[in-house]
Parts: structure tokens; sequence; C-alpha cells
């Protein structure tokens, strides 16, 4: 099995790769912007942090876009934060165009009293079953850092909600693709099952 994580320049990829690699040893976990090796991969988690706009730029300027637009129709697909983000169609942050892939825009946090970014473990309510979700206790924590969040116009596309100050959504499914705003790769025992959960997802 071949894993491809996206690499666009920014972003948590060693975490990533290190975390795919311990819950799946038998596979190939390879880190590359490379079209053709995406395209050739079975599965493909764009990680990442940073600003949109900049990870946009770069997605473009690496000509991985069309390829990662490619596996959001046809193979297991995980997003993790700006991952997640650039799926929607457009983003607050700049605001710059994402993927298009999915229905919905990405606002910033408004919250009174709280820092920006939220930064920390938050507790993950489940709204719905998923494979995914195999193993993981309802109101698990996780770990976030972020301060934006997807808004999808498309209510059942929401996975999960959290809560700093109102509740948000922090997950999303569809088909094949899967997508988080908190990072599974620093979430401890809670991240490792989702992501051996997505190794082993055949949707």
């Amino acid at each position: 099995m071949r894993i491809a994580v996206v690499d666009y320049g920014m972003g948590n990829l060693r975490s990533v790769s290190k975390a795919l690699e311990r819950v799946a040893p038998q596979a190939e976990v390879l880190v590359t912007a490379d079209p053709e090796s995406i395209r050739g991969a079975d599965s493909v988690v764009v990680p990442g942090q940073g600003a949109l706009p900049d990870c946009m730029r770069q997605l473009g300027a690496s000509g991985a876009r069309e390829a990662v637009v490619e596996a959001t129709r046809v193979k297991p697909f995980l997003g993790i934060c700006i991952g997640l983000q650039m799926l929607f169609e457009r983003g607050e942050e700049g605001n710059s165009a994402g993927l298009g892939v999915l229905p919905g825009h990405v606002p910033r946090l408004s919250v009174t009293g709280l820092k920006i970014p939220h930064i920390g473990w938050n507790e993950v309510v489940q709204a719905r079953a998923h494979a995914l979700w195999a193993g993981i206790p309802d109101r698990t924590r996780f770990y976030f850092v972020h301060s934006y969040y997807p808004a999808p116009r498309d209510a059942v596309l929401t996975a999960a909600t959290s809560v700093y100050g109102a509740p948000f959504t922090c997950a999303i499914a569809r088909d094949n693709i899967f997508a988080v705003q908190f990072h599974p790769e620093k979430s401890q025992s809670a991240g490792l099952q989702l992501l051996s959960n997505f190794v082993r997802w055949r949707p």
C-alpha cells in the first residue's frame, strides 16, 4: 500500500508521515509534491499549517493541485487543518479561493474573551457514525491549532463539532473524503487510532 502525504511547502509533514508509518508499518509513506506520485498512491493525506492563501499558491506552483482534486473524487482522502479548509470554496483569510470540492466557506473564529488562535485540547462531539471514529469514544479530546474553521453549506457534511466560545464544525465527511480541523498526529493515542482507521478504510 502506498500513502501520499502531499507536500506544498508548509505544514507538519514529518510528524504526519511518522505517525502514518507507526500505524501502517507495511505501507510506503511518500511525502511528495509530484502529481504522478499522488495519482499513483492508494490513499492521499493533505496536512497543513499556515495561511490558506500561501498554501493554495504553493499547491498550484508545485503542479499538485489537479492531482489533489482528482484524489478527492476517487481515493481515500484525509485532510488535516489547512488540508480540510482548502476543500471549500473560499476562505476568509486573505479572501482566498479554495479547491471548491465542497460547498461552504472558511470564516475566522470570532469569540469574545478567548484567545485567537485556538490552541489546545478540546472535546470532539461525533455527529454521526463513521469508519474513522471506530474505537474512538464520543467526546474524546483532540489537539487544535487554528484561527479559522469550516462552515459547510450542507449540514450533512459535518462529521463532528467542537466548542470554542461557540460550536463549530471540526470534521467533515463525504463519500471517500474525511477531513479534520484538529491534528491527529499531535493527539496521542486517539489521533493514532484515527490514522489507523484511515489506513484501513475502504470507502
